[in-house]
């Protein structure tokens, strides 16, 4: 009989922290669903001396960020572009070339466009891109029925290609960002590689976690449609 009660007595313990752990677990994954996001993005790359300061900040953050690339641009960057995937990032299709906005092309045009794009990513990365950044996010009717991808605008437009300043692109962020924001930048200047070595620890600091595109979608319960454009998701 003292032998039944010890183990007893050892077994509502087991239950009891078994309990109080998945408790935790619980409270942790709430926490985690509940810690504010935004999502970084980088259209026009990538080149290699900046998308890389880049892609050391993230890792060394255990961030994400999502790249919208130029596909004449991907395989003579390729180590680059198979970095970012393999660190978690995100490669979505942005143009091949970059020579006009979609609207002034038909849909064959801007088809081929993208097709060539993503067999350029799929080949450097060993990844199929599932998003779309329209270039200059100039959408029409013939954009809208041509891209067979979910369309990835922005809350938060750095304009670091015009004034490539660091110092004014991180302002741009930190005084208008908020949970949910989509935020616009290129990887293409050594001032914007510059503002992300700032900006991401001060984002982390501030709370936020950084993620893909993706990622923010699926934490607010959105499921992205083809065809459909996306401009935050607060």
């Amino acid at each position: 009989m003292r032998n039944f009660g010890l183990r007893r007595t050892l077994l509502l313990a087991m239950i009891l922290c078994c309990s109080a752990f998945l408790a935790l677990s619980a409270r942790a994954v709430e926490q985690a669903a509940q810690r504010p996001m935004v999502a970084l993005t980088f259209d026009d790359g990538p080149y290699s001396p900046v998308t890389g300061r880049i892609l050391d900040v993230l890792e060394g953050s255990d961030s994400r960020a999502t790249f919208f690339v130029e596909g004449d641009r991907v395989l003579g960057c390729a180590p680059t572009v198979r970095r970012a995937a393999e660190l978690g990032c995100q490669i979505g299709v942005h143009t091949w070339d970059h020579r006009c906005l979609m609207t002034q092309l038909s849909e064959e045009e801007i088809r081929a466009q993208l097709t060539a794009t993503a067999d350029a990513v799929s080949q450097a990365s060993g990844i199929a891109p599932t998003l779309s950044r329209p270039v200059g996010g100039a959408v029409n009717d013939t954009v809208r029925n041509a891209i067979d991808y979910p369309m990835i605008l922005w809350s938060v437009d750095t304009r670091d290609w015009e004034s490539q300043n660091a110092d004014a692109v991180c302002a741009e962020v930190l005084d208008s960002v908020q949970d949910g924001d989509i935020v616009l930048m290129h990887d293409l200047y050594p001032s914007t590689a510059e503002a992300v070595e700032h900006l991401v620890p001060a984002l982390i600091e501030q709370g936020y976690e950084l993620v893909t595109v993706e990622e923010l979608a699926q934490n607010r319960g959105i499921a992205l449609e083809a065809h459909i454009r996306y401009f935050d998701f607060h």
